[in-house]
């Protein structure tokens, strides 16, 4: 009996081809010189991640999972893990000396592929007799590439503009006008369901389990995110620092794009580190909201009732919000009516992941997970914050309610916006 899958896909051997040709896409955008360098200092070399991505995935399911001998393993042991330093100096003494050169890792990343393959081929002929290690560590690898293509892009957007060239998806910008009129808006007290039933899940990350349950109090929040405009003022009273996409030019403020750089749109939401959005929330006299009134906002109800989806039960679709690579760029704030809460608040899923000022824990419950024993444990240090919700270059299968980001507060590079809560 063929296996069903919670994407909707007809075939973990599907999805898994459909990520390997993003990602070698991707890595078509930049030159060679690009390739080698390290456009984000506190990661390693683009080069890294060609070969992180399929040593990932075959160490994951072919080797711990399936019991397949290694192929190389002083290239897996080099290519397993990134890098999440607190300074470019820590970063720096982690890399080797030498990366092997390109050709050495596509022909090592050929043989790994074909190994996963066929443990995806026999896992898709497997039905529900597949092993329940088999299954996570299927979908393990199969989410974490397209998690990979979306970091690999903050990276991608640090490279020169000369450096790169389209080679995939639709780069239209749209700046929009005047931002939308913001408002207030007055989230009654409540439930808030975080993280899953692990009984329940086909699949889910360590850190989304077990469910647990908040009594949310009373608080306002805006209907839109905080964008550039509001922010430049922030910057231009000598509040704030200077967000990371942004640039001078002739006295000009420039948004720096994928692509190109363009007058900064005005009303697109202004991606910043949490370092700066708790700076411009304090200087408003406001803060961010806790993970638990994200999810009141984001999925309560007026009626008590909670949803899938901001916007209801139905899967996510291209009006609902900016996500899935429909985009590389944000788009003007009330863009998408269609994705807002019951409450009415808009772009909680898309357009930007959201900072809150909850710092990154385990839910009751947590259990490292098998096929991945370090994913969320190693960053449970008080050194990094949930961000919830979806960029445009996030992937759907990653949009659902538990799923849950994090990042260090001072890191720069993250597509994520944020609101203020009152």
């Amino acid at each position: 009996m063929a296996i069903t899958l919670q994407t909707g896909r007809s075939s973990f051997t599907t999805w898994y081809d459909e990520n390997r040709r993003r990602s070698a896409a991707l890595f078509d955008i930049v030159t060679p010189e690009a390739y080698a360098s390290r456009p984000i200092p506190l990661r390693h070399p683009v080069r890294f991640y060609e070969g992180h991505l399929p040593a990932f995935s075959f160490i994951t399911l072919a080797r711990d999972a399936a019991g397949k001998p290694s192929i190389d393993e002083r290239m897996e042991t080099l290519f397993y893990r990134g890098i999440d330093p607190a300074s470019a100096a820590a970063a720096e003494q982690s890399a080797p000396q030498q990366w092997p050169d390109r050709a050495h890792v596509q022909e090592l990343a050929a043989k790994w592929d074909a190994a996963v393959l066929d443990v995806l081929r026999a896992a898709d002929a497997g039905g529900a007799a597949l092993s329940p290690r088999i299954r996570e560590a299927s979908y393990t690898i199969l989410e974490h590439e397209p998690m990979h293509h979306e970091t690999l892009l903050y990276m991608l957007h640090q490279v020169p503009l000369e450096e790169k060239h389209r080679t995939f998806g639709d780069a239209t910008i749209t700046p929009g006008g005047a931002p939308a009129r913001n408002e207030r808006i007055h989230i009654r007290a409540g439930r808030a369901t975080l993280g899953a039933r692990r009984e329940r899940a086909e699949f889910g990350w360590d850190n989304e389990f077990q469910e647990t349950i908040v009594d949310v109090q009373p608080f306002t929040v805006d209907k839109h995110s905080v964008t550039n405009a509001d922010y430049l003022e922030f910057v231009e009273n000598g509040g704030g620092q200077t967000p990371p996409f942004w640039r001078k030019r002739d006295g000009r403020w420039m948004q720096l794009c994928m692509f190109e750089e363009v007058s900064l749109p005005a009303a697109w939401p202004a991606y910043v580190s949490h370092e700066q959005a708790s700076a411009y929330a304090r200087w408003r006299g406001a803060r961010l909201m806790s993970e638990a009134e994200f999810h009141r906002a984001a999925y309560g109800t007026p009626g008590g009732d909670e949803r899938a989806y901001p916007w209801g039960d139905a899967a996510p679709s291209a009006n609902h919000g900016n996500f899935g690579f429909q985009h590389f760029e944000p788009m003007p704030i009330g863009a998408y009516p269609a994705g807002a809460s019951a409450w009415g608040v808009e772009d909680l899923v898309g357009n930007g992941w959201e900072w809150t000022s909850t710092v990154f824990a385990p839910f009751a419950g947590f259990e490292r997970m098998q096929s991945y024993p370090g994913y969320s444990a190693d960053f449970f240090d008080n050194q990094h914050y949930v961000m919830l919700g979806a960029s445009p270059v996030t992937a759907t299968e990653l949009i659902r309610r538990s799923l849950r980001n994090w990042f260090r507060p001072n890191y720069p590079y993250v597509y994520a916006k944020f609101r203020l809560a009152y």
